[in-house]
């Protein structure tokens, strides 16, 4: 019982510690920060052997390179790979510093972490088989729908006006490639999802003609990346680079590289255009959460 206490007490003084000196001094006396990434998004993926790549990945390593600026010293990544489920305690608890992958900021998760500036409005539709007679929310009354766990799209569309009365099955997938996987082999009618997520993992898919996406946009989510609240510097810091990477083109630019030209592994084009919801918060740089946009 005592060795028990004395770990909890330890624990809680690190905790108190890590919290009082704040990230940008933690990243700086160790030189190193740790980058939480996606294995398989549309704004982030792993090509194996430990490297990720993707719009939302390359970003993140150039806040890294102005956060090296700022503190005049070169910082490492590590990069530690997140899913759906975990993403937000390994933010809470320090083993994540900053993420990256593709989080919607909502009010709920506000109360638990804090969103640097939004860096992509992200519309959520629905995909599925060219064949499978489904256009339109209408379509899934009676269909299989396929769900990746922790994500909020499914909730979205109980709540959206065309879904009332549409009775549809849920089965979840462990993160997005497996929902995909559900629909690629047909245990599921349908994947809805964020549609750079849906356009991704159909480009990549064994016969990308054989899918679309289809129906209404059923929300509008601003995507952004994560870090531990009230970390008001840090967060500044993340913020300014982000700042500069819009004004400068940057960030335009790794959107065509990763979205409009072909990207490995398989040299394929997503073909997912910026879309005018995104061009605006661009423009006006905010960390607004989801319920302040509305969608008709």
């Amino acid at each position: 019982m005592k060795k028990h206490l004395l770990a909890l007490t330890l624990l809680a003084a690190a905790t108190a510690a890590f919290s009082q000196s704040g990230t940008l001094e933690k990243i700086k006396d160790s030189g190193e920060i740790a980058l939480g990434v996606r294995e398989s998004s549309g704004l982030g993926y792993t090509l194996g052997n430990g490297v990720y790549v993707g719009f939302h990945t390359e970003m993140a390593e150039n806040i890294v390179k102005d956060l090296s600026a700022d503190l005049g010293k070169e910082i490492k990544i590590n990069y530690q790979p997140v899913t759906s489920q975990n993403r937000i305690p390994l933010v809470t608890n320090g083993t994540v510093d900053l993420e990256c992958g593709s989080t919607t900021n909502n009010r709920a998760r506000q109360k638990e972490v804090d969103f640097a500036y939004t860096t992509y409005v992200e519309e959520v539709r629905i995909a599925t088989k060219k064949d499978s007679g489904i256009n339109s929310v209408a379509d899934l009354d009676g269909k299989t729908l396929a769900v990746t766990t922790g994500t909020t799209s499914v909730q979205t569309l109980r709540k959206h006006r065309r879904a009332e009365g549409v009775n549809f099955r849920e089965i979840m997938g462990k993160d997005h490639a497996d929902s995909f996987l559900l629909l690629e082999t047909g245990r599921a009618d349908a994947f809805i999802m964020d549609g750079s997520i849906l356009a991704a993992n159909i480009s990549k898919s064994r016969t990308p003609e054989a899918y679309h996406i289809v129906g209404e946009v059923l929300n509008v989510e601003p995507i952004a990346c994560m870090l531990r609240k009230n970390d008001e510097a840090f967060k500044a810091a993340v913020n300014k680079s982000i700042v500069r990477q819009i004004e400068d083109g940057t960030l335009e630019q790794l959107w065509n590289k990763w979205f409009l030209q072909p990207i490995p592994p398989a040299n394929t084009v997503v073909g997912l255009p910026l879309s005018e919801s995104t061009k605006q918060a661009w423009a006006n740089p905010n960390d607004k959460p989801m319920e302040d946009y509305s969608i008709e």
